[in-house]
């Protein structure tokens, strides 16, 4: 398959709301990042939350460089287009996610096994001793808002885009705020003098981010590796094969696989097939635009008509 189809008209107008959320994501990640890192200090909760938010940098850029690539033409250099690299940001996403869970577990750990007692100073505003506490706390209140207003607009859009880059940017933007909420009972705690607070919330952080993450290389493995289609939020095989196994009239072997947020059917041999639109609503319904070619002999009513299509 040399060239991808054009979207459906609402699958497009979701797909540019998606565009436009990740950069309104950017902008506000960036603010995120310019206000923790004056206020962090030596913070465990501060420092994760902080790091955790540069790591979420990435997952929206991965989307918009997806976005803008997949729909590149085919070219001799890549004969089947730039589909794939949607699956190639999935993988880049789910390792930045896993390695941000990673991180924060074994900076926790250290600090409570070194049993290091951190402290919150103070700082001079405007002629008056503040202490850091209120600004740090202040900082991560700003952190908690965007993330969760954004991250619900981009989990509703997921499943309609079956994106799991947008997915797991949702999953992110769930840590953010998660991160917030735990780095304020962490510098609460350090004011009442329980030193190991701050440590265990930025492990409890990263346990959860931790989880998410493999999750998400499993399925981003799977996909690189030509597997049946994953669920968008699960290792398990889509229900979507399934359902296209049962559209095929032939008996036959039908094979699935996923590139990005397209599906390649292939029957028994290596024959290549528009999909009939038919065939698209029989197979997946709303989302049968999400299969862009058959592969093998396919009969009548799968086929798609060339030439009906170039009148």
């Amino acid at each position: 398959m040399s060239d991808r189809p054009t979207l459906p008209p609402h699958i497009q107008q979701s797909l540019d709301r998606a565009r436009r959320l990740e950069w309104w994501t950017l902008g506000w990640l960036v603010s995120i990042v310019a206000v923790m890192a004056l206020v962090m200090g030596s913070s465990q909760a501060m420092q994760a939350a902080w790091i955790e938010d540069m790591l979420s940098l990435l997952p929206p850029i991965l989307f918009l460089l997806a976005v803008h690539f997949e729909g590149k033409p085919a070219s001799p250099a890549y004969p089947f287009g730039l589909d794939r690299l949607g699956s190639l940001c999935f993988l880049l996403a789910a390792g930045a996610l896993t390695l941000m869970g990673g991180y924060l577990i074994y900076d926790a750990l250290h600090v409570l096994i070194a049993q290091e007692h951190p402290t919150i100073g103070s700082v001079s505003l405007f002629g008056h001793e503040i202490w850091l506490g209120w600004l740090m706390m202040a900082a991560l209140a700003y952190s908690v808002v965007p993330p969760v207003i954004l991250g619900r607009k981009k989990r509703a859009l997921a499943p309609e885009l079956m994106d799991k880059v947008l997915f797991t940017d949702a999953e992110m933007n769930a840590a953010d705020w998660k991160t917030g909420l735990a780095g304020i009972v962490g510098v609460i705690g350090i004011g009442f003098g329980i030193w190991w607070a701050d440590a265990l919330a930025a492990g409890v952080i990263g346990a959860d981010i931790l989880r998410d993450g493999l999750r998400a290389l499993r399925i981003s493995v799977a996909e690189l590796l030509d597997g049946a289609p994953r669920e968008l939020n699960s290792p398990e095989v889509s229900e979507a094969v399934a359902k296209i196994r049962a559209a095929v009239p032939v008996d036959r072997p039908v094979r699935v696989r996923e590139t990005g947020r397209f599906l390649h059917v292939e029957i028994a041999d290596d024959q290549d097939t528009t999909p009939s639109e038919a065939f698209q609503t029989k197979a997946l319904s709303k989302d049968g635009w999400r299969i862009v070619n058959v592969t093998g002999p396919a009969p009548p009513d799968i086929r798609q008509d060339a030439r009906r299509d170039e009148d």
